[in-house]
């Protein structure tokens, strides 16, 4: 079972995302002084953006590494990160997705971004940006129990109303009227369906003869639900 069919006419994630991010022409990077993109140093290290660098994007990134000037040049850390991402609704990001998403995109695992790592993050966002305005069909802003249920599906994933309505739940950004669940921020639906891709693609590994059963020790069963983003 793929996250994505190859006829979803939706425009899938990469493999390694704000109910829509900041575009590009949006960026709030800082002045880069006088000195010409590529010529500034700090202690030492060339403080321009790398050679073909969208330069807005550069710009963008070092206005959100604020402490560049003291401690790691050209690297974000993720409280820097969290600043950096917010929702349609300019909420920030909750630090569950944020830790997530330095997971996936950490991979010389310093703890840190880099302005390479930032760029495919950036480009992450964006392209569930496009999914996730796909299945926002009332444009709320937010994704409801309806619209989730027909995300997953055209994923892939065909889950029991129960299983459903558990997600919803647990990945509301809000409570609304009534007790019922509220909708799913951007943010919250990425990893929402990340963590389905995720504890599926670990229940499959585990189903060799593909019955839909599994048996399985609690080390493993443990080892399968904390792995989960």
């Amino acid at each position: 079972m793929s996250f994505y069919r190859r006829s979803n006419p939706v425009p899938p994630p990469p493999a390694a995302g704000r109910g829509p991010t900041r575009g590009p022409s949006q960026y709030a990077g800082r002045p880069n002084s006088s000195v010409p993109p590529g010529q500034a140093y700090q202690y030492g290290r060339p403080r321009g953006p790398p050679p073909g660098a969208d330069q807005q994007l550069w710009a963008y990134f070092q206005s959100v590494d604020e402490d560049g000037l003291v401690l790691d040049p050209g690297a974000i850390s993720p409280d820097e990160l969290s600043k950096a991402l917010v929702n349609g609704d300019w909420t920030p990001f909750d630090k569950d997705t944020v830790r997530m998403l330095m997971g996936l995109f950490d991979t010389d695992r310093s703890g840190t971004i880099t302005f390479q790592e930032f760029v495919g993050l950036w480009k992450y966002i964006a392209d569930w940006q496009k999914v996730f305005r796909h299945f926002d069909r009332d444009q709320s802003g937010s994704i409801d129990g309806t619209e989730l249920a027909a995300a997953l599906r055209q994923f892939g994933y065909s889950l029991s109303p129960s299983l459903l309505s558990l997600i919803e739940q647990k990945y509301a950004s809000f409570p609304s009227a009534y007790g019922a669940p509220g909708g799913i921020s951007f943010d919250r639906f990425v990893r929402a369906c990340v963590v389905v891709k995720t504890l599926t693609e670990a229940f499959q590994k585990q189903d060799q003869d593909h019955d839909g059963w599994i048996q399985i020790n609690y080390d493993d069963f443990m080892r399968i639900v904390l792995s989960a983003p």
